[in-house]
C-alpha cells in the first residue's frame, strides 16, 4: 500500500473516459488500497483511479465521520442503475481541485451496480452525502469534473484559479 500523486485540474487524464475492469485481480486490489491510502492522507471522502493516473473504472469512497472507524467501499466498473427525480444541491470540492468549492444540484438518492474486492457483483442504494460522493466519482471515470456542473464563468474562474496553482506548486517542487 502506497500514497501516490493526486493529479491536479487542468489535466488531461482528468478528462479521459476510463476503461471497465476485465478482471478484479491482486494488481486491482493493489489500486484500490492505494487509492485508500491515497485519500485518507489527503484527507477526502472520494477518489476516482484517474485522480492518480490511472484510467481504469475504479472508485472508493468513504463517508463515515471522523469519530468513526473508516468504512471504506471501493467499487470496480461502477454503473448508476437508478437516480431519484429529487434533486438538490450540495457543496462539493476535489482532492484535483483542491481549496475550490461550489453548489452542485445532483439527485439526492441513487442505485450503484459494481464489482466489489473479490469481484462479486454488488449493488447499493445510498442517499444524501454518500449518493452525492457516489456521483462524484462516477463522474470522474466518465471524464467529468464537478466544475463541468458550473456556468462556463465560474468554471472559466476555477480553471484560471487551478492553472495558477499548478504553476506555484511547480515553482515550490522546483526550489
Amino acid at each position: 500500500m502506497a500514497k501516490r500523486p493526486i493529479i491536479w485540474a487542468p489535466d488531461p487524464v482528468l478528462k479521459t473516459k476510463c476503461a471497465p475492469v476485465a478482471m478484479v485481480d491482486d494488481e486491482i486490489r493493489t489500486l484500490m488500497d492505494d487509492m485508500l491510502d491515497t485519500m485518507y492522507a489527503a484527507p477526502g471522502i472520494g477518489l476516482a483511479a484517474p485522480q492518480i493516473g490511472v484510467t481504469k473504472r475504479v472508485i472508493v469512497v468513504d463517508v463515515s465521520e471522523k469519530n468513526e472507524p473508516n468504512a471504506p467501499i471501493c467499487l470496480v466498473n461502477p454503473e448508476l442503475l437508478w437516480t431519484s427525480d429529487e434533486t438538490a444541491p450540495h457543496e462539493e470540492g476535489c482532492l484535483s481541485i483542491p481549496d475550490l468549492y461550489a453548489d452542485v444540484e445532483r439527485p439526492i438518492a441513487v442505485k450503484v451496480a459494481y464489482l466489489d474486492r473479490d469481484g462479486e457483483k454488488r449493488e447499493i442504494e445510498a442517499e444524501g452525502l454518500l449518493a452525492i460522493c457516489l456521483q462524484h466519482e462516477i463522474d470522474h471515470i466518465d471524464g467529468i469534473l464537478f466544475t463541468d456542473h458550473l456556468s462556463p464563468l465560474k468554471r472559466n474562474m476555477f480553471m484560471k484559479k487551478m492553472v495558477k496553482a499548478k504553476k506555484a506548486r511547480a515553482r515550490e517542487q522546483a526550489a
